[in-house]
């Protein structure tokens, strides 16, 4: 599991810690966990913190998806602008969507559209630094030449980690299943922890199989081309460790027994005080090895057959199943990238990828998982949000796909008092530009920190002791929530 490169990772971690938190997460890697998951597993002290009664599913669609193809239809609008698609009705009358999501169609009483919403750019980089920070401006320094970098926003995940406690001794927030990378494997910026420094950083599960050039819900890859591909390896995920290495209790307390040793040396150097905390930090990271609900939540490709039926068995429908299980376990906000080489990013052949490679994956997953919520009733404490980071241009280009268009998108959201069967803000014709209701990435970001009881007033505190604000708009007036 990785939260940055690793030369960048060390790096900066190295700078900011002691030899004894050196040797303490040394110890712990022993169980299987790295130095980032060991920071994210601490409970920092940070006596504003709160614990949630709500948490958030954040699903990501990198790349952006088409937002006239999905949820903002425009069936009146010359070809050239509303495609090959045809809207279907849904359980809520008057709300129509694409005839290829039929699964959400029958689900529209749980879910609300909002379709007016703005990134602020049009360009993947900069877009995504706006939607994960929860931030249209930028900070001084930051560059797109460097990224991750100290110099951008805190992500939302690593805010929430900043800003609430975890459950269950679990962190307050994750993402999963990869980073977002384009095709040459470069970071989306604002993914990480940025100026709030690396010891917030969330809890980053970097669990997806290899699949260096393929897009989409692998197994089931694909090329925008249209060229043959096959996902590279046999499994969806490579698994953390954190369930009893072979050779099961025996193997385990040898672990245990070599970790001992290791802190027993290290009691000889250090007394007092600070080793009650390597003792803690030892406890919550061997409580997390054995939790039984967390081993369950990564174990999902071994679900029960029904389970996979409902969710699909591909990297979309099982890294919602995954997020779902966390939020059970007590995470208080899971950002899922469903994609990771800007898997929407449809320039070429939006309406045959959209059809047979991306729709069937992502409505059968939203819907399973939406299902899966309502029935264990978690869905009433859960509020799930689905975007990308820009919707795509009102007119199809000449390779039969839509451009980068960040002046407006819809963005879905589900549960946690969100009123269902409802459309709010409007487009105007061709999807193009906001016409009533606009909302910004910023408002997105305030109902998902709303949601989870941040408070209005709350601020992060930079590496250098400066104070920011975290709400830069106010939560989404209209989707029902309490108090927004």
């Amino acid at each position: 599991m990785a939260v940055l490169p690793r030369n960048l990772a060390n790096r900066v971690w190295l700078a900011r810690h002691s030899r004894r938190t050196v040797l303490q997460a040394g110890s712990l890697g022993l169980l299987g966990l790295g130095m980032a998951d060991l920071s994210a597993v601490r409970a920092l002290a940070n006596p504003a913190r709160t614990t949630p009664a709500k948490s958030v599913i954040f699903v990501f669609l990198n790349g952006g998806i088409s937002h006239q193809d999905s949820f903002d239809m425009k069936p009146e609008a010359p070809l050239e602008v509303r495609g090959e698609f045809r809207p279907i009705p849904t359980r809520t009358p008057g709300l129509e969507i694409c005839e290829h999501m039929p699964l959400l169609a029958q689900q529209s009483e749980r879910y609300a559209v909002v379709r007016s919403i703005a990134s602020g750019s049009s360009g993947h980089e900069e877009a995504c630094h706006m939607l994960f920070t929860g931030r249209l401006d930028f900070p001084a320094g930051f560059s797109l030449a460097r990224v991750p970098s100290p110099n951008e926003w805190p992500s939302l995940a690593s805010q929430v980690t900043y800003l609430t406690r975890g459950r269950n001794s679990l962190p307050p927030a994750a993402v999963l299943p990869q980073p977002s990378v384009n095709e040459a494997n470069a970071f989306r910026p604002g993914q990480y922890a940025g100026k709030l420094g690396a010891r917030h950083e969330a809890w980053h599960l970097h669990v997806a199989a290899a699949c260096a050039l393929g897009n989409g819900a692998c197994p089931n890859c694909f090329r925008f081309e249209g060229t043959p591909f096959e996902h590279e390896s046999k499994t969806i995920f490579d698994m953390p460790v954190l369930t009893l290495p072979d050779g099961g209790r025996p193997r385990l307390d040898n672990r245990l027994g070599l970790l001992a040793q290791i802190e027993d040396q290290q009691r000889r150097l250090e007394r007092g005080a600070e080793q009650a905390n390597l003792d803690r930090n030892r406890q919550q990271a061997i409580s997390v090895l054995a939790d039984p609900r967390v081993q369950s939540a990564f174990d999902v490709e071994q679900a029960e057959p029904a389970t996979l039926a409902r969710y699909g068995k591909n990297k979309f429908g099982l890294s919602l199943l995954m997020a779902r299980r966390l939020v059970e376990a007590g995470v208080n906000l899971v950002q899922v990238n469903l994609g990771k080489n800007s898997s929407w990013d449809t320039h070429r052949r939006n309406f045959p990828n959209l059809r047979d490679n991306l729709f069937p994956h992502f409505d059968r997953g939203v819907s399973g998982l939406l299902d899966d919520l309502a029935e264990s009733g978690l869905l009433d404490s859960t509020l799930v949000v689905v975007t990308g980071e820009f919707g795509r241009t009102p007119k199809i280009n000449p390779d039969g796909g839509r451009d980068h268009w960040g002046p407006v998108m819809s963005s879905l959201f589900a549960g946690a008092g969100v009123r269902g069967g409802t459309v709010l803000g409007a487009t105007d014709k061709i999807a193009a530009q906001p016409t009533a209701d606009r909302q910004t990435v910023e408002n997105l970001a305030a109902t998902m920190l709303h949601t989870l009881g941040v408070p209005h007033d709350a601020q992060w505190v930079d590496v250098d002791g400066r104070p920011h604000e975290v709400y830069r708009a106010g939560p989404i007036e209209g989707l029902g929530l309490a108090g927004a």
